[in-house]
């Protein structure tokens, strides 16, 4: 059995070790700080003899290096070979995961009956899966973002250790399941245990544990906090039932998307001509003004449909004998035309009933009658009184669509007309 040695030694990049074995392009050392991906850490990139290495996985006890394809030539079993493990994606693992661990300390002291769900490296980004007893909101984040960098300011200690798994279970707030384990117990009874902050001491005021967070992990982390550099939370959702998925990102991520939002928050402060600081009462003062000019807009809108219902021409129905207004109206939905024609219907020489025939690339008909023509309310109307609903049904068995109302108001859509042809339609009927 080769265990990687990297979780325990995570600052060797280089060294010499024996093939023992190689199975086409997959090689198996003696021994190797190539980290294998375990628990949504990647697999370390690296080269073998100068030969890169595509992948590197734990399988039967064993750590298998997949070498490129392209090589033109492998080592033998029985070589020496010289490893080198590359520094900067091994060094962007460590921070990640580490940080993985501080943004669950914070949660621990932000979140009721907090769990883990899940962990995840990639290039870009870091994703750690919370199980919580409310789903966390947008304070939430901004409260796991800075009790997090504090963390990674005040320079905590990180250690490892190997213990019993009774041991391990028996430290105060580790976190300890399925999720955590994988790579943590490597198929025997000792755990490997990750310490962020000193071990020991009381739980605080809060009811927090002693440590920033302990658990276990076989991952490779940094030895301090202030080794993990900026923290920066991108986005938050929910994959699963009672799960938030927190992203986050670290180093220069985590200082561009920095950037990114101090800009973005300097050109709005600039938009509104305040300060950064400012920028929520700026905020507030312009959706107030938004709210009020849009009431203005939807009274004045209402008013010139009226005033464009009230002009249509009129003319006397075959049909029900009532005095119909009827023509085509521009820029409107059939859903804001029932108040201005009531209200058309409703000013001195109104006529009985308006069909307004709706122009653009999607025609419809709307058709409303006087209260007073046909009693109080849909469903009201006497025998003899003009019937909105009646009228829409019979545009649309003429000219296609569907639609519905009452008999004081009905509108119909999906016409298969010119707007000019049905407007002369219900002139003729």
């Amino acid at each position: 059995m080769t265990a990687s040695r990297a979780p325990a030694e995570p600052d060797v990049r280089e060294f010499e070790a024996t093939v023992e074995s190689v199975d086409g392009r997959e090689v198996v050392l003696d021994e190797t700080y190539f980290y294998a991906e375990s628990g949504g850490q990647p697999a370390d990139r690296g080269t073998i003899d100068g030969v890169p290495v595509a992948d590197v996985t734990e399988r039967d006890g064993e750590v298998v290096h997949l070498l490129d394809g392209g090589a033109e030539s492998l080592p033998e079993a029985g070589e020496t070979v010289s490893a080198v493990v590359d520094d900067a994606f091994r060094t962007y693992c460590a921070r990640a995961h580490t940080a993985s661990h501080v943004l669950y300390g914070a949660a621990r002291r932000t979140c009721e009956d907090l769990g883990y769900a899940g962990f995840d490296i990639s290039e870009t980004k870091v994703r750690v899966d919370l199980t919580t007893a409310e789903p966390l909101d947008d304070a939430d984040l901004v409260e796991l973002e800075r009790l997090a960098n504090r963390a990674v300011w005040d320079s905590l200690p990180v250690s490892w250790e190997t213990l019993s798994e009774d041991e391990a279970r028996a430290l105060d707030g580790i976190a300890f399941n399925t999720k955590t384990e994988e790579g943590a117990m490597s198929g025997g009874e000792a755990v490997r245990v990750v310490t962020v902050g000193e071990r020991g001491g009381e739980r605080d005021d809060g009811g927090n544990p002693p440590t920033w967070d302990v658990a276990a992990c076989g991952g490779t982390h940094v030895r301090n906090t202030s080794e993990i550099g900026p923290l920066s939370v991108l986005d938050r959702s929910n994959p699963g039932e009672g799960v938030t998925r927190v992203e986050f990102a670290v180093g220069p991520t985590a200082i561009d998307h920095e950037a990114a939002v101090h800009a973005a928050a300097l050109d709005a402060a600039t938009a509104l001509d305040a300060r950064v600081g400012d920028l929520p009462d700026a905020i507030d003062r312009l959706r107030d003004r938004a709210d009020r000019l849009e009431a203005d807009l939807r009274a004045a809108t209402s008013d010139l449909l009226a005033a464009r219902l009230r002009e249509l021409p009129t003319t006397e129905a075959d049909a029900d004998g009532a005095t119909w207004a009827v023509g085509t109206v521009e820029d409107a939905d059939p859903n804001d035309l029932r108040e201005p024609a009531q209200r058309a219907l409703s000013a001195a020489d109104s006529p009985d009933a308006i069909a307004a025939v709706g122009t653009g690339d999607a025609p419809f008909v709307v058709a409303a009658v006087a209260d007073d023509a046909g009693g109080e309310g849909d469903g009201d109307a006497t025998d003899d009184a003009p019937d909105a609903g009646a009228v829409v049904a019979a545009v649309t068995d003429e000219f296609g669509g569907g639609g519905g109302g009452g008999p004081t108001f009905a509108q119909g859509g999906g016409l298969d007309a010119d707007p000019e042809a049905v407007v002369a339609w219900l002139r003729d009927r």
